[in-house]
């Protein structure tokens, strides 16, 4: 099960940190993936820490702006938003991938973390 915490709202150019909290298994082996969806679109990428390698992957309009990481012995991770603009308002969500190097597609993610709002006001 994972449990996603830390969004919120806050103005534009502000920061949040997302946690994303295993409970029950660990993130071995697996890549660990955030996704956002807002209103009326689809559920898009945003970052990867893949399971093979700890390499990480973002999304164009994150890169620079958005880091993620994973702290394997409290099964956790984060993503650190930085320089938030409206067009990140979304809900958040952590997703484990079946892929440890990482696919970025939402259909091969075997476990998803309840989402968490983020809500950036210009």
């Amino acid at each position: 099960q994972l449990q996603a915490s830390g969004g919120g709202l806050v103005q534009a150019g502000g920061s949040l940190r997302l946690s994303c909290a295993a409970s029950g298994r660990t993130f071995t082996g697996y890549a660990t993936e955030w996704f956002r969806q807002a209103p009326g679109k689809e559920r898009e990428f945003v970052a990867s820490f893949t399971g093979s390698s700890g390499s990480t992957y973002y999304t164009g309009s994150a890169k620079g702006r958005f880091t993620i990481s994973r702290d394997n012995a409290k099964n956790t991770v984060y993503l650190q938003m930085n320089n938030l603009k409206a067009e990140d308002t979304a809900v958040y969500y952590c997703a484990a991938d079946s892929y440890s190097s990482g696919s970025r597609n939402p259909k091969d993610m075997v476990y998803w973390g309840k989402g968490t709002q983020v809500t950036v006001s210009s």
